[in-house]
C-alpha cells in the first residue's frame, strides 16, 4: 500500500478477523424461535414476559368461558347450574339473540326481510370490492340502496321507485351541462333530483294502496346489530361521494364554492360526532317541512354523513396535494377538460394513496355508530344497556353481552383492514 493511499484511509485493519462460529444447524420451529423470540437476552426476557402475562390472561378467562351455560332461561337458574363454579352465562345470547341483532320493535314475522336486504348488501358490495367480476353486477349494487329500503321498512314500492327515479333525473341533468361547466351540471344535477323528490311527495300518496305488498315498519323500530350495520355501511356508501366533492371543492378556483366547502368542513371537525347526535334529535326536524315524515333514523343517517364526509374530504384533499404538478399538467396537455382529468388522471392516483385514510374513518364510523344509543337508539349498545339488562332474568350479565358485542364488531372492522391491505398490494400504492 503506497504512503499516499494510507493517508487518505482512516483506517486499515492489520491483523486476522477472529474465527466466526460455526453456522447453527438448527431449522423449523426450533430457528424460527431462536431467531425471533430469543435472539438476544433482552428479547428472550420479552418473550418470557409476555408468555406469562398471555398465560395469567389465559387462566383467568379459558374456565370463565369453556365453562359456560347457554340453556337457561335468566341469571338465577345459571347461578344455580354453576353451583358456586367459575362460569359464564350465555344464556343471555341465546335467549335474547333476536333483540341483539333485530331489537325489540321489529316485527317477529318481518325478520327475513332483514335477512334477505343482509344478503343482497353482500351481493352488492361484490363487485365493488373486487374488481375481477362483471361489471354487470354492477346494476345490483345500483338498486340495493332502494331494494333494502323497501324490504326493511316495507309499505309502498312507489317511495323506492320515485327516490330511483330522482337519481336518475339528476344524473340526466348532471351529463346534459356538465360538458358546459363542471359546477353547473353538478349543482344542476343536486337540484333537479331534489325538484323531482319534491314533486313525487305530492304523487306517491295517490299512488300508494291501502294495503302495500310489504308491511311498512317505522325506521326507529330496527336495532340491535342490523341497526349499526345499516347506519354503518349507508353512513360510508355516502360519505365517500360528498367527501370526494367537498376536497374538489376546497381546490376550486371559484371562491363562493371553495369558500362554502372550506366552512363546512372545518365547522363539522370542530363538533362533536355526539353533538351532531343531539342535534338530529332535537333540533333537525325543524329544518324540514311540516308533515314531511322526516324520522330519527334518516336524520341520524344526515348527521353522521356530514361529519364523516368533512374527515374523507381531507384525507383526499391530502391525497390530491400528494400528486406532483405534472400530473395535473399532463391532463392539460391531453386536452382533457376538468371532470375528464379529475375522473380518468387525477382521483384515480389520489384516491389509491388515501385508501388508508379513508379505511381508517371506516372503521372509526362503524364503531361510532353506537353513539347512536345516547338519543334513545336500541343498537346492539342501547340494547345491551337497556332492555336486556333491565330485566330482571339478566340483570347482572355484563362480561357476556359485551364480550358478544366486541366480537361482532371485531369481524367486520377486521375483515375492513384486511380488505384495505389486500386492496393496496393490488394496487400497488407504495410508489416501488
Amino acid at each position: 500500500m503506497s504512503d499516499t493511499h494510507a493517508q487518505s484511509v482512516a483506517y486499515v485493519r492489520d491483523t486476522a478477523i477472529p474465527p466466526s462460529p460455526a453456522p447453527s444447524n438448527a431449522a423449523g420451529p426450533v430457528k424460527w424461535m431462536r431467531e425471533n423470540l430469543f435472539a438476544t437476552i433482552p428479547n428472550a426476557a420479552l418473550t418470557i414476559a409476555s408468555l406469562y402475562v398471555i398465560y395469567l390472561i389465559l387462566s383467568a378467562t379459558l374456565p370463565w368461558m369453556l365453562n359456560g351455560i347457554w340453556t337457561t332461561g335468566s341469571l338465577a337458574e345459571c347461578r344455580e347450574v354453576l353451583d358456586g363454579a367459575t362460569g359464564a352465562c350465555f344464556s343471555v345470547l341465546t335467549e335474547r339473540w333476536n333483540q341483539l341483532l333485530f331489537g325489540f320493535k321489529y316485527p317477529v314475522d318481518a325478520y327475513w326481510r332483514v335477512l334477505v336486504a343482509f344478503v343482497l348488501m353482500l351481493v352488492a358490495l361484490a363487485p365493488v370490492l373486487f374488481f375481477d367480476l362483471p361489471r354487470k353486477m354492477l346494476i345490483i349494487t345500483a338498486l340495493f340502496p332502494f331494494v333494502a329500503y323497501w324490504l326493511i321498512w316495507g309499505g309502498t314500492i312507489w317511495v323506492p321507485v320515485f327516490a330511483l327515479l330522482g337519481v336518475v333525473v339528476g344524473y340526466l341533468v348532471y351529463a346534459r351541462f356538465v360538458a358546459q361547466n363542471f359546477a353547473l351540471g353538478f349543482f344542476g344535477g343536486v337540484a333537479a333530483a331534489i325538484v323531482f323528490w319534491t314533486l313525487s311527495g305530492y304523487i306517491v300518496p295517490v299512488l300508494t294502496p291501502e294495503q302495500p305488498w310489504l308491511k311498512s315498519v317505522p325506521s326507529r323500530d330496527l336495532g340491535g346489530y342490523m341497526l349499526n350495520m345499516m347506519l354503518g355501511l349507508t353512513c360510508v356508501s355516502l360519505s365517500l361521494p360528498i367527501g370526494i366533492a367537498l376536497a374538489l371543492g376546497r381546490q376550486s378556483s371559484m371562491p363562493l364554492i371553495k369558500w362554502v366547502c372550506v366552512i363546512f368542513i372545518e365547522f363539522i371537525r370542530g363538533v362533536p360526532l355526539i353533538t351532531l347526535l343531539f342535534v338530529a334529535n332535537v333540533m333537525l326536524a325543524y329544518f324540514f317541512p311540516p308533515g314531511s315524515g322526516v324520522d330519527l333514523f334518516l336524520r341520524v343517517v344526515i348527521m353522521i354523513t356530514m361529519f364523516s364526509s368533512a374527515y374523507i374530504a381531507e384525507v383526499i384533499r391530502g391525497g390530491l396535494a400528494a400528486l406532483p404538478k405534472g400530473q395535473y399538467e399532463a391532463a392539460d396537455s391531453l386536452g382533457l377538460d376538468y371532470p375528464q382529468a379529475m375522473r380518468l388522471i387525477i382521483l384515480p392516483q389520489a384516491l389509491k394513496i388515501s385508501i388508508p385514510g379513508i379505511v381508517n374513518i371506516a372503521v372509526g364510523l362503524f364503531k361510532d355508530t353506537t353513539l347512536v344509543s345516547v338519543i334513545s337508539m336500541f343498537d346492539i349498545i342501547g340494547m345491551i344497556r337497556g332492555p336486556i339488562l333491565a330485566s330482571t332474568d339478566w340483570n347482572g350479565v355484563y362480561w357476556e353481552l359485551l364480550l358478544f358485542a366486541c366480537v361482532v364488531f371485531f369481524v367486520v372492522c377486521y375483515s375492513i383492514s384486511q380488505y384495505s391491505q389486500w386492496l393496496e398490494r393490488r394496487l400497488a400504492t407504495d410508489h416501488r
